[in-house]
This record gives structure tokens, C-alpha cells and sequence, in this order.
């Protein structure tokens, strides 16, 4: 019990081990600052993880690039431009819906748009196709279901 306990523990504290306390400024608002940036930018190798939370080689050098930039006075935009210039918008947790990206942001609800009008015109054609098929039974018929129910 004590080890599941523990291996829990590792395994939700294993992000607090990413930010050396030698990268840290001493400023607190100029590391309240790198610290926003560290959660924006997406770690490259490790491609779910924030740069704040990841581990890697790159996530390293790249939260010392953002304590340097803050340091020399760079606002936050022009920091997050700076990675987007050199790895594209992959670099950003939330994506910017400019340019080519509205089409991914529109994607969600054109589909959701697209599958309601195939299921209206389906159920409009399906309810005129059943409607079409009922039509009054023949003498013949009538007769043949009355024996059948008076049995």
C-alpha cells in the first residue's frame, strides 16, 4: 500500500521536477512572466507536454532562452513571436486562429453542420419514401385480413 502510495506520488509530482531552481531569475514578477511563457510554449520533443512540465534536452534550453529574453526586457509577445518564427505554430499550446488555422478551428463545427444536414435530409427523405409506400389495401386484401382476425 505504502509503495502504490509512493509510486502515485512520483508519478504526480514528476512536473514539479522540471524548473531547475538554478534556472530561476530572481525577480519574482520577471519569473511570474518566464513562468506564463514556460505553460504557452509546447515542448517540441515531447509534443504533449508544456515546456514547463517537460524534461527534454530542448525544454531546458528553452526555458533558459525565455529567462534570458525576460531578463533583456522582452515582452511576452514578442518572445512567443521569437519561437513561432523559428518552430512554427506547433510551438504554441493554443494555437492562433489566424491565416491557414481557421480552417482548423472551423473544422469542429462545419462537420458538426455538415452530419446534421445529411441527418435532416435523411429523415425527410425516409419519412416521404415510408409515406409513399402505404397505400390502400385491395377487396381482395381487406377480405383476406378479416378472415385472418376473425380467427
Amino acid at each position: 500500500m505504502i509503495l502504490r502510495a509512493l509510486l502515485l506520488w512520483l508519478c504526480l509530482a514528476q512536473g514539479v521536477w522540471a524548473l531547475d531552481p538554478s534556472e530561476m531569475l530572481d525577480d519574482p514578477a520577471l519569473e511570474a512572466k518566464a513562468r506564463e511563457l514556460d505553460h504557452a510554449l509546447r515542448c517540441v520533443v515531447c509534443q504533449s507536454e508544456t515546456v514547463a512540465s517537460s524534461n527534454a534536452q530542448w525544454a531546458v534550453d528553452t526555458r533558459r532562452v525565455i529567462r534570458e529574453q525576460i531578463a533583456s526586457g522582452q515582452t511576452h509577445a514578442q518572445v512567443v513571436d521569437f519561437f513561432v518564427e523559428r518552430y512554427g505554430e506547433f510551438v504554441l499550446m493554443n494555437p492562433r486562429a489566424s491565416g491557414s488555422n481557421w480552417l482548423l478551428w472551423a473544422a469542429g463545427p462545419l462537420m458538426f453542420l455538415l452530419a446534421a444536414g445529411v441527418g435532416v435530409t435523411y429523415l425527410r427523405t425516409r419519412r416521404v419514401a415510408s409515406g409513399a409506400s402505404e397505400t390502400e389495401l385491395s377487396d381482395d386484401e381487406q377480405r383476406r385480413l378479416r378472415e385472418i382476425l376473425d380467427d
